[in-house]
């Protein structure tokens, strides 16, 4: 199962951490923001891991390498434009192959283990009318609305009357078919199209119960850089 970690963001709320530095590659508990994804992915036995990049990608690059260190194989996606996350998916969908695969973001902290892909992949590979698996939280307080609200079925939908809504961790899992009407290398948002699918009754997910954190400001990559250091 290959696997696509979304590190084209600008993080502007970062600044002035991001002026000089890409987001994923700020420290936090002694290594990178992404550093964390990569050995847990490695730990979990995937191969491939596909990063996009814009903003100072070259370092992303430099810094990373080829995955050697974690027994990885890392592929890069380039983009001029920041394609936004639908689109910088739809670019990549050439090395990323034809069966479902593990979107996360870069810039999130996540104590959820990837092993569980690849249960949900063989899921979805078995229910042709399915498109999307979601990984959903509780509303953090700086989006205290959240975005989905997810069934007892877990069948996620944009609204349901009586459901709470959830907020999405940055991590699902897609099949390729999901961005098959976008125009490659334009700007794209990933809401549009997984609302569409939640009309077709074509998205399911899970709640993450322990930890997370979306790490988009200075104050909260310091925060949580205390708590790793702590454990």
């Amino acid at each position: 199962m290959n696997v696509m970690l979304l590190a084209a963001g600008r993080g502007t709320r970062m600044k002035p951490l991001t002026d000089h530095t890409p987001k994923p590659l700020l420290k936090v508990g002694g290594k990178p923001l992404i550093v964390w994804h990569l050995e847990r992915l490695a730990t979990a036995g995937f191969k491939k891991v596909v990063i996009n990049h814009a903003w100072l990608g070259a370092q992303i690059e430099a810094y990373l390498g080829h995955g050697d260190p974690w027994g990885l194989n890392i592929e890069y996606s380039a983009e001029t434009l920041a394609l936004e996350t639908a689109g910088g998916i739809a670019k990549a969908l050439p090395i990323l192959g034809d069966d479902p695969f593990l979107v996360m973001n870069a810039d999130v902290w996540c104590d959820w283990h990837p092993t569980h892909a690849f249960t949900v992949q063989k899921h979805l590979k078995e229910q042709p009318e399915l498109l999307t698996w979601l990984l959903l939280v509780d509303n953090p307080p700086f989006h205290p609305n959240g975005d989905f609200c997810l069934q007892s079925n877990g069948m996620v939908e944009a609204e349901k009357k009586g459901l709470p809504r959830l907020t999405f961790s940055g991590i699902g899992i897609y099949k390729p078919s999901l961005f098959e009407s976008l125009e490659p290398d334009q700007p794209a948002k990933l809401a549009p199209l997984l609302k569409q699918a939640m009309k077709q009754q074509r998205v399911v997910g899970e709640k993450h119960l322990s930890h997370w954190v979306d790490v988009g400001t200075p104050e909260r990559l310091a925060n949580l850089d205390q708590i790793l250091f702590k454990a």
